[in-house]
């Protein structure tokens, strides 16, 4: 496993470090939302009414996972630290802690959506026809949530390690099993959308199993004992509080948006989960330098390069604009080859056309903006960032409410969304032209 090793100081040697992960990271991660497209175009053929209903279970694990990214964060930012102070025992043992918090909070969060699954879907008060549809997929879905996050916390340790490839493999593997899987229980045996959600459910615990048994099998090799340690579960929630606030704040905005779409009908919330899974297949997408950046910051601040770590923040920011720029015209362009995948529904079709053109143009900005959250997650600023998330936050509210009362339409709401993007963009930039982020050290 690599060390703390000093890059090269000139450009070429810093993107050699950067790409060294984004790219393994970049793979990764968009073969998760395509998953989530392959389940939207898998389910959308049903029929509008269960696309709309994917929407909202969509949403509501979106929440739930999204509030525990930071055992992926975290756990990725501490075992980097760690590891370039030069103790990888303490890096793995962090990490095996991690994912037994990720086992256990995954449990707790998958029985409390068993028992309250009916008043939160009502919530969105979408219809009874999509709420069934909804509640068909998340009984079974919840039932997923451990595998889940031990996903989630697996990865961020092997990341960590700076190993993007592992989870790279078994990544796409798993989600080529669940498309196969999805589209034989749905169509093959005729479960519908309850089919799709099994599907997922099957190839989640298979990969959740891989995963953990790499790093076990790491940890061993090097003397790590396994074994449930509370005190190092502790650490490792209080270390995710900051985190899973800041998570909390852009949760937050992604549900605003969709509560404010599910009021626009069964066409509007169905548009906007087509819309909201391009979204989420494009952000993990720009994503890929925020992973590489919360690996390396975590890694040079751990040896105290204070320097380097000003060097690939700049870098990464530059790439960064480069590929927002890049995939957002991308999307713009190729949306004739991808509209009717979704949804047979003509009315679908052309207000996804619309809404996806604002998509593309906030592409640029948001792209800026994952790598800033990546770097600072690295440098474990979790308490500015829970701050910046709540500003953000309370700037994209009465934006969405006045789309809202003036029932100006989804096109609309998605600009009003852009105003969240830019409003994260001037938090961030604010508090990356200082140095309080910059601590050095275990």
């Amino acid at each position: 496993m690599p060390g703390s090793g000093r890059t090269g100081s000139r450009p070429k040697g810093i993107d050699r470090e950067i790409f060294a992960l984004a790219v393994p990271a970049f793979a990764t991660l968009v073969s998760e939302p395509a998953l989530l497209l392959a389940d939207s175009a898998i389910i959308g053929h049903l029929g509008t009414t269960q696309l709309a209903g994917l929407g909202i279970a969509g949403n509501l694990l979106g929440i739930l996972t999204g509030l525990s990214i930071f055992l992926a964060y975290g756990t990725t930012g501490t075992v980097a630290r760690r590891l370039g102070a030069g103790d990888l025992r303490a890096a793995l043992s962090g990490g095996i802690d991690g994912m037994a918090l990720a086992v256990l909070l995954g449990a707790v969060l998958g029985g409390v959506l068993q028992v309250l699954l009916p008043t939160v879907i009502n919530l969105y008060a979408a219809g009874p026809g999509v709420a069934a549809a909804a509640t068909s997929y998340l009984r079974v879905a919840a039932c997923g949530l451990p595998s889940v996050l031990l996903m989630l916390a697996a990865t961020g340790v092997l990341r960590g390690l700076q190993d993007t490839r592992t989870p790279l493999i078994i990544a796409i593997t798993a989600n080529l099993l669940n498309i196969i899987l999805n589209i034989t229980l749905v169509y093959g045996l005729h479960l519908g959308i309850a089919g799709s959600a099994t599907g997922s459910l099957i190839a989640q615990t298979a990969s959740a199993v891989v995963l953990a048994t790499v790093v076990i099998r790491g940890a061993r090799r090097n003397g790590v004992r396994i074994g449930f340690h509370p005190r190092g579960v502790l650490s490792a929630a209080r270390s995710g509080v900051w985190l899973v606030l800041r998570t909390a704040s852009l949760q937050l905005g992604i549900t605003i948006t969709t509560v404010v779409a599910a009021g626009l009908g069964a066409v509007g919330l169905a548009t906007h989960q087509v819309a909201n899974s391009l979204w989420t297949f494009l952000t993990f997408a720009l994503d890929a330098i925020a992973i590489a950046a919360q690996a390396v910051i975590g890694r040079y601040l751990g040896a105290g390069d204070v320097s380097m770590v000003r060097r690939l923040t700049d870098r990464m920011m530059a790439w960064g604009v480069a590929c927002g720029v890049a995939f957002g015209l991308i999307m713009a362009f190729a949306r004739p080859l991808y509209d009717q995948l979704f949804s047979p529904d003509p009315h679908v079709q052309a207000l996804l056309a619309r809404v996806l053109l604002v998509v593309a143009c906030i592409a640029p900005v948001a792209a800026v903006v994952f790598v800033l959250d990546g770097v600072l997650i690295g440098a474990g600023d979790g308490k500015y960032l829970a701050l910046a998330g709540l500003i953000a936050v309370v700037a994209y509210l009465p934006l969405a409410l006045l789309v809202r009362g003036l029932d100006a339409g989804l096109v609309w709401l998605w600009v009003a969304y852009g105003g969240y993007i830019v409003a994260r963009l001037v938090t961030l930039v604010v508090r990356a032209r200082g140095s309080g982020w910059m601590r050095t050290g275990m």
